[in-house]
Formats: C-alpha cells, structure tokens, sequence
C-alpha cells in the first residue's frame, strides 16, 4: 500500500524524487509511532484521535512547526490518496490543527555584494560555468533543479530566452538579459571546445562530462558566494529570493515576478513584498526629519 502511494507520488502527482522520499519517511514514523509496521498497518483503523496524538508528540519533541505542518501535509496526502481509491471512507486528518508558523523573511543577496560575484578572467572551462551557474540562477530565478535539467536545446540565444521545466511539470519562459546571453555563448564555445566529442546535451557538465548534480551547485554557489563577502546562508534558494527581491525593488509587479518563478499562487509570490515594505520602513526612519522624535 505504501509502494503504491509512492509509485501515484511519482506518476500521478509528479512529485520530485526528494519530496517523495520526505512523505514516506514521514508516513513510515507514524506508523512507527502506532507500534505497527508497514505490513500490519491498517489505514482504515486511523482515527483523527490518534492523528492529533502523533501531532502532540512531534510538538513536544522541539520540532519546529515547519517541520510538523510538512509531516501532516504527507499524512493528508496519504489518507486523501486512500479515499479516493475506495480504501477508507472518511479521512482522519481533516480536522487535525497545524501548528502556527511564525513568519520567515526570504533571505537574500545584497545588491553590492551581487556585483562583487567574480567575473571570468579566462576561458578556463570550470571557472567559467561555476559562475555562470550563478548568473543564470541570480538572473532568470530558476530553482536548482531546474538548472541541473537544463539542456542547450532548452536555450533559445537568438531571440534571448530559456525554457525551463518546472513543477508538476509546468513548462514557462525566462528572458536572458544581455550580459547572461553573452555568458552562456562564450560558455559554449569553450564547453565545446573541453568536450569536442562530447554527446551530452545537458548544457552544465561535470568535468567528465556527465550532467551536474544538486550538490556541485550547492557548492559552487556558496564559495563563488563567499567570495562575494555574502555572509550567512549562501545557497541556490536564496539567489532566487535575491532574484524577486530585486526585482520587486525595481518596481516590477507581482504577477510578472509570479510567472518568472513558475509560482501556482499569486500568494506565493507576495512574501517578498515584506522585503521590500522592511525596506521602504527603514528609508522612511532614516529620512523623515521627524522619524527620531519621540514626543
């Protein structure tokens, strides 16, 4: 049943094998939690009583609600996925309460230390895809695994644009501003060059040639980073956040930046007018000749 669950992740729901990996985890330590395992476990048996026990325990073990609310998420999922084949009648976590979340600023990139991100001094291969790993991240707001799946067919250099498949397999559009559509011509030619009889066509490669995987990005953005003097957290994630914050500060709206991203919700998209607002709040203190009276 639940090899099952996780083929319909994969299949249906086009889960990322990550996130798939986090519900089973999580379905199987609640089944841990009830002394079952995966053989005797009867989800017909499960009651919102029981539910809500396991949702105590996790809180009184420290877990952040975060952490809590995504393990829910994964119950949820499972039990709406066993009422919808016929395998229960009612669902044991519809009236289990999250816990409340307290609100997380997206953390982002500074705009001088986006410019002292290092440029390529030479055609050397590695040098220069590890920064232009992080131009195209800084400037289309791609997810890393969008980047690792880019192949050079995905490019579109004549007219200035790249496809990118997203969640749920959602396909969108990014425009290439000039200095990153020069990047990547150069990078090609020198790509070509590295691996002349090379066949891949995943247009980030190794050093021998094979596709990048998650953790080489991971680590390239927080050196080339590092070097940048970014202090704190240096990761794909955040040069995403630094993308819409930025382009939030230059007056661009929300539904553009939405489509960018290859956001579902316009909810979504709007945590990054806090930046901004903290922003406009801290010019404000600063300016208004009366900002410091506190009569």
């Amino acid at each position: 049943m639940i090899s099952q669950f996780e083929q319909y992740l994969l299949a249906e729901k086009r889960y990322s094998p990550h996130t798939v990996k986090a519900y089973i985890t999580d379905l199987l330590q609640f089944v841990d939690f009830l002394c079952f395992t995966p053989d005797t476990f009867c989800p017909s048996e499960i009651t919102s009583h029981l539910v809500r026990g396991w949702v105590v325990e996790l809180v009184k073990s420290g877990m952040s609600a975060r952490t809590v609310n995504r393990k829910i998420a994964a119950l949820s999922t499972f039990f709406i996925y066993l009422k919808r084949s016929g395998a229960i009648q009612k669902l044991p976590t519809a009236n289990v309460i999250h816990p409340k979340q307290p609100k997380r600023l997206p953390t982002f990139v500074g705009y001088e230390e986006v410019n002292r991100i290092p440029k390529p001094d030479d055609d050397d291969f590695l040098n220069l895809r590890n920064i232009l790993i992080v131009e195209i991240l800084y400037t289309t707001g791609m997810r890393r695994g969008e980047l690792v799946a880019l192949k050079i067919e995905d490019l579109d250099l004549q007219s200035g644009s790249l496809k990118v498949l997203g969640k749920g397999q959602k396909e969108r559009i990014i425009p290439l501003i000039p200095s990153t559509k020069l990047l990547i011509n150069r990078y090609i030619s020198v790509r070509q060059e590295y691996f002349s009889e090379c066949g891949n066509t995943y247009l980030f490669l190794t050093s021998k040639g094979e596709q990048i995987y998650p953790k080489l990005v991971e680590r390239v953005v927080k050196e080339l980073l590092g070097e940048a003097g970014v202090r704190g957290k240096r990761s794909p994630h955040v040069l995403r956040h630094t993308f819409a914050t930025h382009l939030l500060d230059k007056g661009a709206d929300l539904l553009s930046i939405k489509e960018l991203l290859g956001h579902n919700s316009i909810g979504t998209t709007q945590i990054y007018t806090h930046n901004t607002l903290e922003k406009i709040k801290e010019t404000y203190m600063k300016a208004h000749p009366r900002a410091d009276n506190n009569s």
